[in-house]
């Protein structure tokens, strides 16, 4: 009897040592998410007290993107004052509809930096919303690329994958993109997956800049061609475009990618 208590208190204690194992990478997941939120939550405080200088300002989901069609003011860069003195890499605000992305967007010499490092330049496994040093956001390139994480808890790019759906496009066809000292809106025009090791693959992250017409249409042929789905949107040359483009879960080297054109009056 003795046997079987001490033999029941093993397996209690060994029961108890694989909970807590189990237990302390989905707290640690926990904090990190709630970091992030808070951390989140604090920068977009920084952008309405901006914004609140503005007259007749509200909060950025409140402002219709149909509506801004590409209006340079130095509005903007008081909007973004505050984000700029906290951290000088701070380059643009990302904002997208009908999902959770609604993020500031980085830019440093170290392209992988803003992969592993948050706003604050902490690590960070959410990282940030980046684009690569070549880039240039006060030119008129003409594809500008913004990576980040997929995160399952749906941070960063977790719901740009939204966009895999037809429907969810048609009722979130506009994409708002502000620099420091102009806010722009982007239409979808393009929505893919495509594994970046396939060497017969299109490599969208190499177009920056058309040297002339033929490379412009090579990238908007290519985009439109592996599109999902059609979107009906054209573009022509002297267009500038945005691609957004994240990790997916069909595999390591699949990248999910969405290429909108911008709209100007």
């Amino acid at each position: 009897m003795h046997g079987k208590q001490k033999k029941f208190r093993v397996i209690r204690k060994l029961l108890l040592l694989v909970m807590v194992v189990c237990l302390v990478p989905v707290g640690q997941a926990y904090y990190l998410s709630y970091k992030h939120q808070k951390q989140q939550e604090h920068l977009k405080n920084l952008l309405k007290e901006g914004t609140a200088q503005k007259e007749g300002s509200g909060s950025r989901n409140e402002e219709g993107l149909q509506g801004k069609k590409g209006i340079a003011s130095q509005d903007v860069s008081q909007r973004y004052k505050n984000l700029q003195k906290e951290n000088k890499d701070f380059i643009g605000w990302l904002a997208v509809e009908g999902t959770e992305i609604d993020y500031p967007v980085l830019q440093c010499e170290d392209d992988e930096f803003y992969l592993t490092h948050n706003f604050y330049k902490e690590k960070d496994k959410y990282g940030c919303l980046y684009v690569k040093s070549m880039a240039d956001v006060n030119t008129p390139d003409a594809n500008f690329i913004i990576y980040g994480h997929n995160m399952r808890d749906g941070a960063m790019f977790g719901t740009l994958d939204s966009y895999g759906e037809e429907a969810f496009y048609r009722e979130h066809k506009w994409i708002s993109f502000d620099t420091l000292y102009e806010e722009r809106v982007y239409e979808v025009l393009s929505v893919f997956q495509i594994d970046i090791q396939d060497r017969n693959a299109f490599p969208y992250y190499q177009f920056y800049q058309a040297e002339d017409e033929c490379e412009f249409m090579e990238f908007y042929r290519n985009v439109k061609k592996l599109s999902l789905y059609g979107t009906g949107v054209e573009a022509e040359f002297g267009d500038t475009f945005l691609t957004l483009s994240t990790c997916s879960g069909m595999g390591e080297n699949i990248r999910f990618v969405v290429v909108a054109k911008r709209v100007v009056d």
